[in-house]
């Protein structure tokens, strides 16, 4: 079923919107949970909390590309659950290590403007995203996006963890001081 019938499902407060949702990206938002949270289970319950919430938010939103629009908002679910275990002192692994990486790029956005600089901040991370090549840009977002382990990338794009590693730690200074010449930090 193609994405807009999706939509329109959820439009008309379709049951079905669900099911069809499910069945075309359930896979895909299982494998964001399931890389944020390192739990079948509680990636499972991440991906169900996404369903629940794209009902909600269909309507009043239209979304011009479903899969990313389902892919924020399970990787908003699935950090918030990660962050809700961490502060319990469970969780760990792959996440924890991928926001310490990108820690020093990203201000921490602690005032009243927040909301405003956020939404620059988003912006100049998309202008820099398309600054980027092709490889680098689906590297760095397989990492900070999709939340992919080293190894896995590696697999990905057939590069050694050397190469990955540095190709990651390029981006992330270029990020830095292009972030800094914008004023974002």
């Amino acid at each position: 079923m193609e994405d807009s019938q999706i939509v329109e499902l959820y439009w008309k407060r379709s049951e079905s919107a669900v099911s069809e949702t499910a069945a075309k990206y359930g896979k895909y938002c299982y494998r964001i949970a399931l890389n944020i949270l390192g739990n079948r289970e509680d990636a499972e319950e991440s991906v169900n909390d996404t369903w629940f919430n794209v009902w909600n938010a269909l309507p009043p939103h239209r979304p011009n590309v479903l899969c990313t629009f389902l892919g924020k908002i399970t990787r908003r679910i699935s950090i918030d659950k990660w962050r809700r275990y961490t502060a319990d002192k469970r969780g760990g692994g792959e996440t924890a290590l991928v926001l310490d990486e990108l820690e020093d790029c990203v201000a921490s956005g602690q005032n009243v403007e927040r909301e405003v600089e956020e939404h620059e901040l988003a912006e100049a991370l998309n202008r820099f995203l398309s600054s980027l090549s092709t490889d680098v840009r689906d590297v760095f977002i397989c990492r900070y996006f999709f939340l992919l382990p080293i190894t896995e990338i590696c697999k990905s794009f057939d590069y050694s963890q050397s190469k990955t590693k540095s190709m990651l730690s390029r981006t992330r200074r270029k990020l830095q001081e292009y972030l800094e010449k914008e004023g974002l930090l």
